[in-house]
């Protein structure tokens, strides 16, 4: 008796272990904002079946050739400095909503973060000592909160390249303030050279592939975009043996979506509701599946849910979109 008694806890014990693995990272990137937020914030990110959410601290910096990073100003938005990102992950929490602490560099003008390079050693050892100030800083603050998952960095190849040893020291410097999943965000021409994957726990991209240079794609065309992007990506898994997480995905509501899905620019019209609904199944459908993929992170969430997105917007979120609706019923499967 004792003996089937073993048996069966172990059986048990094997089955929930299976199942917890298996279980998808349903993330949405959620938008900082100049204030607190409540349960009114919260409730949209529930009702979505989202079980995480990106929380995304800011640095700025004046442009790409520039060391000096400013964070916790008083002239940021709430939700961009300390004191925010601790009031928005008591809120989530409060849900059973998981945190990833994604801190982000923003520079002024727009310009690309993956072009911060500097033009001396000693500009290049001011970059690295106030980056590491600005990570470690937030680091901690992952430990804090119990943020699941902490992201060292976003879209930043030049300065990942150019300083493979300093990135290698920073994540030993991490690891020593903070216990849990760490992650980088690389662009998604980027993720192949990244040099520390083996010292991370997930390998992060930021999966804007270009998938179709057709107006309005149907999912299965969509779909077809994906065959090489994913083929490289499988490698790349194969040969770290990390799971792979989209710390980023999403498309715009627009016509052309799957040709450029990274671009941001600020035009009228031209919204596709259709195309962003079935780019959305079509990455759903190639990813969800498979048990070396640990989920995504949509791109964006905005806290005042009434007043954002909808049918005649054509920018990244689903909210008030029938994508939204989408997103609810596949992060509930």
């Amino acid at each position: 008796m004792k003996i089937n008694l073993y048996f069966l806890v172990v059986g048990v014990t094997f089955f929930l272990s299976c199942n917890s693995q298996k279980e998808k990272i349903n993330g949405l990137s959620f938008v900082s904002s100049s204030e607190a937020i409540n349960d009114k914030h919260v409730q949209p990110v529930k009702k979505s079946s989202a079980n995480y959410v990106s929380l995304m601290p800011f640095g700025f910096i004046k442009d790409v050739s520039s060391p000096n990073i400013r964070y916790n100003s008083k002239w940021q938005w709430f939700g961009e400095k300390k004191e925010g990102i601790h009031q928005y992950a008591s809120a989530f929490k409060k849900e059973q909503i998981k945190i990833m602490l994604k801190p982000q560099i923003w520079v002024s003008r727009g310009e690309f973060t993956g072009f911060i390079e500097m033009k001396s050693e000693e500009k290049w050892k001011q970059l690295e000592e106030t980056y590491s100030k600005f990570i470690l800083e937030y680091a901690k603050v992952a430990e804090e909160i119990n943020a699941e998952i902490f992201c060292i960095g976003t879209e930043l190849e030049k300065f990942v390249i150019n300083r493979p040893l300093y990135w290698t020291k920073l994540i030993r410097e991490v690891k020593m303030v903070y216990s849990g999943k760490l992650t980088y965000a690389a662009n998604w021409d980027e993720f192949k050279r990244v040099p520390f994957w083996s010292e991370l726990d997930y390998i992060g991209v930021d999966a804007y592939f270009p998938l179709s240079d057709k107006k309005s794609p149907t999912v299965e065309e969509f779909e077809a975009g994906w065959n090489s992007h994913k083929t490289v990506i499988v490698n790349l898994q194969k040969k770290f043996n990390k799971p792979i997480l989209f710390t980023e995905f999403g498309y715009r509501s627009i016509h052309y979506t799957g040709k450029e899905p990274w671009k941001s620019d600020r035009i009228e019209g031209e919204v596709d509701l259709h195309a962003q609904s079935n780019a959305t199944q079509a990455i759903y459908n190639q990813f969800w599946k498979e048990d070396w993929f640990a989920g995504g992170f949509l791109w964006k969430w905005f806290h005042n849910h009434e007043k954002s997105g909808g049918t005649n917007n054509n920018r990244f979120t689903p909210q008030n979109k029938p994508v939204e609706k989408l997103i609810q019923i596949l992060y509930a499967q």
